[in-house]
C-alpha cells in the first residue's frame, strides 16, 4: 500500500487522505481535538493493524505535534508496549477513520518502545533523532515552520494604554 501525499501538505508534515471534510464530523480533518484521535487504529504500510493512538504529545515551545504514542500488542491494555511515533510518519485516512504508518508491521514489532511507567526523555535531541531515523521521517524541527512569538495580554507583552494611542 502506498501513501499518497496530501495536496495541501508540505514535506515533513502529516498527510491526510480520503474525502476529508466530506466524511469528517465537526471541524475536521484539518483542525481536530486531540481527544477525537485517541483510540484510533494504526495500520502499517503492509495493511496490518499494529496498534491504537494512546496519547498525542505536543512540543509546547513550537506549538506543534511532536509524537503520537501508540499502544501495540497486549490485551485490554495489559502487556502492551508503548511506541513514540513521529507525527509526520503518520497519515490520517478519513475514509477508514484510522492512521496509516509509513513502515511495515515487522518494523513496528521491533521498534524501540517503552513502558507506561517509564517514558523516555522525549525532549532529548539524541533520542528524537534516533527515533526519526528509525521511522525514516524528517524531524519536525527541521521543517520551515519556526516558533511564533506572540504579543498580547497573555504573553505579558501587551502594549500599554499610552502605546496604543
Amino acid at each position: 500500500m502506498s501513501i499518497p501525499s496530501d495536496p495541501i501538505g508540505n514535506p515533513g508534515e502529516t498527510r491526510i487522505v480520503g474525502r476529508g471534510s466530506a466524511t469528517a464530523e465537526g471541524p475536521g480533518p484539518y483542525v481536530m481535538a486531540a481527544s477525537t484521535l485517541e483510540g484510533d487504529k494504526v495500520m502499517s504500510s503492509d495493511g496490518e493493524d499494529v496498534g491504537k493512538i494512546k496519547e498525542i504529545m505536543l512540543d509546547v515551545y513550537t506549538g506543534r505535534i511532536a509524537y503520537a504514542v501508540m499502544s501495540s500488542g497486549g490485551f485490554l491494555g495489559i502487556g502492551d508496549k508503548l511506541l513514540a511515533i513521529p507525527w509526520n510518519a503518520l497519515t490520517l485516512d478519513t475514509d477508514r477513520k484510522c492512521f496509516l504508518l509509513s513502515v511495515n508491521a515487522d518494523t513496528v514489532k521491533t521498534a524501540p518502545g517503552f513502558d507506561k511507567d517509564q517514558w523516555p526523555a522525549m525532549a532529548d535531541p539524541a533520542w528524537a533523532n534516533e527515533l526519526h531515523g528509525y521511522y525514516g521521517s524528517t524531524p519536525y524541527w527541521d521543517s520551515n515552520m519556526e516558533r511564533v512569538e506572540t504579543t498580547g495580554v497573555a504573553s505579558g507583552t501587551a502594549p500599554t494604554l499610552d502605546e496604543r494611542h
